[in-house]
């Protein structure tokens, strides 16, 4: 059977939104199959003017197309029903801190966005990783700081029945 039009994928993401391995995910499922993507960062204290401002360029590179940003509230599980209520998601990607400082790893977001209906994947950042000189050079171009510096990035894992880890 065909699959009918692109892969509609809302990105759960905050201090994780411009992290190597989401970018590489992002990358990755666009070479598989057209994909639409939208980030969408909860909790975001303040800060999500810098984070879309950051992030929304380097996902629109990684993902060859417009990405639609969004700042929703504190509650993450509240700001992805919202998002899936208005708009037709297929899948969620939550991108998170580490597991020992995830507090959507410890509130279980992943299994409970699953409980909605998606299937979700989880990319958690990992410690410590050097920046590639691709990743430092489109920061450059954006406006953000061009040094190399070691920052999180992230691995795959499966989540419940799709499990996977997520952010914060």
């Amino acid at each position: 059977m065909p699959v009918a039009g692109p892969r509609r994928i809302l990105i759960v993401a905050n201090r994780t939104a411009a992290t190597p391995t989401l970018l590489e995910e992002v990358r990755r499922r666009v070479a598989e199959r057209p994909c639409v993507f939208s980030l969408l960062i909860p909790d975001a204290r303040g800060n999500s003017d810098w984070t879309l401002d950051l992030a929304l360029p380097l996902l629109e590179e990684a993902a060859q197309g417009r990405v639609d940003g969004t700042a929703a509230g504190p509650d993450p599980l509240e700001a992805v029903r919202s998002a899936i209520r208005h708009t037709d998601f297929d899948e969620v990607i939550i991108s998170t801190l580490p597991r020992r400082v995830s507090r959507w790893l410890r509130r279980d977001l992943p299994r409970r966005i699953e409980e909605l209906g998606l299937p979700v994947t989880v990319v958690s950042a990992v410690e410590k990783r050097e920046w590639s000189t691709a990743t430092v050079r489109r920061f450059a171009r954006t406006g953000a700081a061009a040094r190399r510096e070691p920052v999180g990035s992230a691995t795959r894992e499966p989540v419940g029945s799709a499990t996977r880890e997520s952010e914060r």
